[in-house]
C-alpha cells in the first residue's frame, strides 16, 4: 500500500490532504447523509457542534506539543497542563480589563480604566512566557529520568494551579473575566469571533494548528528531531555518539511548552473566563492518555487520540454519569489490542515488534 502511494503522481498525493482539510473546514456544517449522526448537538442533551470542534482543535494542538516532549524525547511530563495555563493566564492578566495586574498597569502609569494589552500582543507573550517557563522547569529537572521526572514535573503542573488559586493578582478562586478575542474585549458588538457562534473559533484553531503541524513536521525531521529520537532510546549511547542530551531534552521542553501557552491562550480567549479548576492534575493527565492512545511519536496518531478523547465524552453524553467508565473501558480494550496507539508511528512499531522477537528468542 505504501509503495504504491509512493508511486502516484505528486498532484494526486497532494490531493488526499487537500480534501482533508477542506472537509476540516467543512466540519461545522457537517450535514452529509449519514453522517448527522456524528454530531453532538443530535445526541440528547448535546453540546453546541462548533464548539465541540473548538474544543477537539485546542486539545489536539495541545497532544502535538506533549509528543514533542512524551513521543519524541520520551520524557514522561505529566505536568503539561501548567504551560496550558501559563498560556491562558497571560492573556487574561494582561489583556482583560477586570485583570489585577491591568488595573495596577493602570494606576501606576495613569492610563484609562479601558487600556489593556492588545489580543495580537498577549499571544506572543504566553508563547515567550510559557518558553522560559519550560526552560526554567527543564533546567534543573531534565537530569532525572522516568518516574522521577514525572513526579517533578506532575509538582509543576500542581504548583501552578495552587499558585493561581491562591494569588491575589491571578484573581484567586474567582479567575479572570473578560478576557478579549480577536476583536477586542467579550461583546455583543464582535461580529466574527462573538459568543455566540464558536464556527470562527473553529476555524482559527484549526488554522494554527495546520500551521503547527508543518512545523513541527519539519522539526521532526531536522537534526534536532534525530537528536531527540537518539536521546529517547538511549541517551548514554547518544550521548557516546556526541548528541549533547541536555540540551536536546531543554529544547523539547521548551517547544512543547510553546505549543501548551498557545493552545492555553486560544483556550481562554474562546472561553472569555478562566479560573484554577480548569487546570486540574486530572486534565493533565487526559493530555497524556491522549498521546499514549492516538500513538506516542505519531503527530497524527496523537491528535487523532485526543479528538477522540474530547469527542466522544461529549457525543454520548446521554450516557451520564456512565460516561467516564465507558471511555475508560475503551482506553483499556484499546491499549490491549493496540499497545503502540491506535496509529503508531512507524519506527515505533518496528521497535516494539524487534522487542518481542527477542522476547521470544531469549525464552526459546
Amino acid at each position: 500500500m505504501g509503495e504504491r502511494w509512493r508511486k502516484l503522481p505528486m498532484w494526486q498525493r497532494l490531493l488526499a490532504p487537500a480534501a482533508g482539510i477542506v472537509f476540516l473546514y467543512y466540519l461545522p456544517y457537517l450535514a452529509i447523509p449519514g453522517l448527522e449522526y456524528v454530531r453532538t448537538d443530535f445526541a440528547e442533551a448535546g453540546s453546541n457542534w462548533s464548539g465541540v470542534l473548538f474544543t477537539c482543535a485546542v486539545y489536539a494542538l495541545v497532544a502535538i506539543g506533549l509528543n514533542v516532549v512524551v513521543g519524541l524525547a520520551g520524557l514522561l511530563d505529566l505536568g503539561y497542563v501548567g504551560f496550558f495555563a501559563i498560556g491562558a493566564y497571560t492573556v487574561g492578566l494582561f489583556g482583560s480589563v477586570e485583570s489585577p495586574v491591568v488595573k495596577m498597569i493602570q494606576r501606576t502609569f495613569d492610563l484609562p480604566e479601558t487600556w489593556a494589552l492588545a489580543w495580537g500582543l498577549c499571544i506572543p507573550l504566553a508563547i515567550a512566557l510559557t518558553m522560559i517557563s519550560g526552560v526554567i522547569l527543564g533546567g534543573p529537572t531534565l537530569r532525572l529520568r522516568g518516574d522521577y521526572l514525572a513526579i517533578v514535573t506532575m509538582g509543576f503542573g500542581e504548583i501552578i494551579r495552587i499558585v493561581a488559586r491562591n494569588s491575589e493578582w491571578t484573581g484567586g478562586p474567582q479567575g479572570i473575566s473578560a478576557i478579549p478575542g480577536p476583536e477586542g474585549p467579550p461583546s455583543q458588538d464582535n461580529v466574527v469571533f462573538g459568543l455566540i457562534d464558536p464556527t470562527p473559533w473553529y476555524w482559527l484553531a484549526i488554522t494554527v494548528a495546520l500551521l503547527l503541524v508543518v512545523a513541527t513536521r519539519r522539526l521532526e525531521h531536522s537534526r534536532v528531531g534525530r537528536s531527540w529520537l537518539a536521546v529517547r532510546e538511549d541517551e548514554d549511547a547518544a550521548a557516546v555518539m556526541g548528541v549533547q542530551g541536555f540540551k536536546y531534552k531543554l529544547w523539547a521542553f521548551a517547544i512543547g511548552a510553546c505549543l501548551g501557552g498557545m493552545s492555553g491562550a486560544l483556550f481562554a480567549s474562546r472561553q472569555t473566563f478562566i479560573d484554577p479548576t480548569n487546570f486540574g492534575l486530572a486534565l493533565s493527565i487526559t493530555f497524556v492518555a491522549m498521546v499514549v492512545l492516538g500513538g506516542a511519536g505519531n503527530m497524527f496518531g496523537v491528535a487523532f487520540g485526543a479528538v477522540l478523547l474530547t469527542y466522544l465524552p461529549e457525543r454520548f453524553r446521554e450516557l451520564q454519569d456512565w460516561r467516564p467508565f465507558a471511555v475508560g473501558v475503551a482506553i483499556v480494550i484499546v491499549m490491549i489490542f493496540k499497545p503502540a496507539g491506535l496509529i503508531p508511528s512507524r519506527r515505533r512499531a518496528r521497535e516494539l515488534k524487534d522487542r518481542a522477537e527477542e522476547a521470544v528468542a531469549a525464552n526459546v
